[in-house]
């Protein structure tokens, strides 16, 4: 595999607020934002969709993370006027490109996984 060349970032300093390389490195940070970004690659889904598919992730913990991807314009939510009310969340341009690093990562994983697993203590 080609080496990759690093990106140009203007400095920032020492990784002050505004730099974009801490905000993109705080948005992996959080365990279960690529993993909703992973979810909905394919589409909208309610809430209580993604929570199923995602196992594991509590309705508190799933509604602060789609409200931060929200806030960040990573998702859009759509609400629709209907009884029950229905809520679905979809990528936003900017959530989709997150799919680039995301499988970059899976890759790695991949390759690497065992190799790192088995170095771990008992």
């Amino acid at each position: 595999m080609p080496a990759q060349t690093a990106p140009v970032i203007t400095p920032y300093g020492a990784f002050e607020a505004d730099c974009p390389v801490r905000l993109a490195t705080d948005l992996f940070a959080s365990t279960w934002l690529p993993v909703i970004v992973y979810m909905l690659r394919e589409g909208p889904m309610r809430p209580g969709d993604l929570r199923e598919q995602i196992g594991g992730i509590s309705q508190k913990v799933l509604t602060q993370t789609l409200r931060r991807m929200e806030q960040f314009t990573l998702v859009e939510r759509r609400r629709y006027a209907e009884a029950p009310p229905r809520v679905e969340y979809e990528l936003t341009a900017a959530g989709r490109d997150l799919l680039v690093p995301i499988y970059a990562l899976a890759d790695w994983a991949e390759r690497h996984g065992p190799a790192v697993t088995a170095a771990l203590p008992d």
